[in-house]
């Protein structure tokens, strides 16, 4: 039976001129995920990380902070994946004004970002292949899927460094019963994965379950984020 860890990145850089880039806060986030890594384990087996730079730099900054720990470092070799590549956000967002001609300046306010991007997000699960979407949602839970066996078949422990979007479908896949809706599910997980949390799942003769989801003891209260 496998373990992998699944990671949500550190806290990017909302409201800068390039999003996909750890802040101060994502940085040390990922130290202290790696620093936990190093007390606690598991020494992983294998890494694999989405192609975004946020993904590579929560690697890098977990790395740094286990090897200022005492205890296993951890190893910097790593593949990429663009399978765990987060949605588009920014598509989802245009296509869904384009079809209800809903328009937000979201400047930096998170609270009226976050209730636009939930309401958006919703659409964009609801709706059918042919709404125009430049990834349907049905074709990213397919690639959320596609990326954990792939994930499933690398030795074990493996950690997987990739966006909370990803994490939150996987766990609505594992624990909605086949053939029911998962996007109400995956709305509500999605809304609540912290930076750097860690969701566990266990791959066995029966498949892939979920056994922890969101941890994050590694992150003090204060600086725990969501976006």
């Amino acid at each position: 039976m496998g373990v992998l860890l699944l990671v949500r990145h550190g806290q990017a850089s909302f409201g800068a001129d390039d999003y996909d880039v750890l802040s101060e806060a994502g940085w040390e986030q990922g130290r202290a995920l790696g620093r936990w890594l190093a007390a606690h384990g598991p020494t992983p087996g294998a890494v694999v990380h989405g192609g975004m730079r946020r993904h590579r730099e929560t690697w890098e900054a977990m790395v740094e902070g286990a090897s200022s720990a005492d205890g296993p470092r951890l190893e910097q070799a790593s593949t990429v994946d663009e399978d765990w590549a987060e949605f588009d956000h920014l598509a989802v967002l245009a296509r869904h004004a384009e079809l209800t001609g809903v328009v937000m300046d979201h400047g930096v306010d998170r609270r009226a970002f976050q209730e636009h991007f939930e309401v958006s997000t919703g659409h964009w699960a609801a709706a059918g292949p042919d709404a125009g979407y430049p990834e349907p949602y049905d074709a990213f839970l397919t690639r959320a899927r596609r990326a954990l066996d792939a994930a499933a078949a690398l030795p074990g422990p493996a950690v997987v460094v990739t966006s909370g979007g990803v994490i939150a479908a996987l766990a609505a896949l594992l624990v909605v019963p086949e053939g029911a809706d998962v996007g109400p599910v995956w709305a509500r997980f999605n809304t609540v994965i912290a930076n750097t949390s860690v969701t566990r799942v266990i791959v066995g003769a029966t498949g892939a379950r979920l056994l922890t989801f969101n941890e994050h003891p590694h992150v003090p209260r204060e600086m725990v984020t969501y976006r």
